[in-house]
């Protein structure tokens, strides 16, 4: 049995997907699934995590952070230190993500052992299933991974191999942040593509970018994800009111035919872990809801703007 530390919400996830839920002792500020991962110590800490800024002023806290300090995380070292861990899960993906790698490596390095630091930094979805073997190894059960990447590829290959057919593949533009406006990038448009669309802006297995919001009105996306890192459906609710005054915003095919969808980043599409395969069908449900029923039946964490939609799978206008 290894002691996990996760500074990562994907990772607890995979490791729970592994069956090592009893062996993680320690997660990030951030991790909230599985239910089990709430009664985790937890041991880094994020100055405006839940503090109710508006995303510009989010935006420009973390450049700020990032260029005086490097970081936007504070790790509880103490408490690390407590924990023994032998294996700490953490990547060097995205420094707004989680604590910067070389921070952890180079306080793993002071602790006893020292614990095995595992990087995670997948570009692709390809990449995110490796992640799964590479934490399976970690925790000394390779074994399982297999099974788990099996079932996953398997509900990926359903979308794909209906969808690949369809003449009609809208342009979906799915939205990172709002203010400034980002496009996706990474897994993000392969996922559109898999699910029967294409993204006019999206940065396929590159990092995300900040976007001139006049590049958005010239691409005339048919639908709009609001696929806002960190955000739930509440928050891109939220975010919404910021976008529909953005000039221009009227005039596009997605405005007009109100085929704007708010959905959970936090949990599915910015989470690369087992649950991007929930990504690719909410994806397939909103694209192309007659061909894919099952997807597009009610959702509490997807909501397209102008309807609420009932736990019955109805739609009901919005005053």
């Amino acid at each position: 049995m290894s002691r996990i530390v996760s500074l990562l919400p994907a990772a607890t996830e995979i490791a729970a997907s592994l069956g090592l839920m009893d062996d993680v002792v320690g997660v990030s500020h951030e991790c909230d699934f599985p239910i089990e991962a709430n009664t985790r110590p937890r041991v880094t800490h994020c100055p405006v995590h839940n503090a109710g800024l508006a995303s510009k002023e989010v935006d420009e806290w973390v450049r700020r952070a990032l260029r005086e300090q490097g970081t936007i995380y504070a790790i509880d070292e103490p408490l690390l230190r407590e924990l023994r861990p032998d294996v700490i899960l953490t990547q060097k993906l995205c420094d707004v993500c989680a604590v910067g790698y070389g921070t952890v490596a180079r306080l793993a390095e002071t602790l006893p052992g020292p614990p095995r630091v595992v990087n995670l930094e997948p570009t692709s979805l390809s990449d995110i299933f490796e992640n799964i073997r590479h934490v399976a190894q970690a925790g000394g059960v390779l074994e399982r991974a297999e099974k788990v990447i099996a079932n996953l590829s398997a509900r990926v290959e359903a979308v794909r191999a209906r969808a690949e057919h369809f003449a009609d593949r809208p342009r979906c533009f799915l939205m990172e942040w709002v203010d400034p406006p980002f496009c996706s990038g990474h897994w993000g448009p392969e996922l559109v593509e898999i699910a029967g669309g294409c993204d006019p802006l999206g940065r396929k297995h590159q990092p995300s970018a900040q976007i001139d919001w006049q590049e958005v009105v010239d691409a005339g996306p048919d639908i709009i994800v609001l696929a806002l890192c960190g955000y739930d459906v509440d928050l891109a609710r939220r975010d919404y009111e910021l976008l529909k005054k953005f000039p221009g915003f009227d005039s596009l095919p997605a405005a007009r035919s109100r085929d704007i969808y708010l959905v959970n980043a936090s949990a599915y599409f910015a989470r690369p872990g087992p649950r991007i395969v929930d990504s690719i069908e909410i994806l397939a449900g909103i694209l192309h809801p007659k061909e894919f029923p099952e997807f597009a039946a009610a959702n509490v964490d997807v909501e397209r703007i102008g309807t609420v939609a009932s736990r019955k799978g109805s739609e009901v206008p919005t005053v």
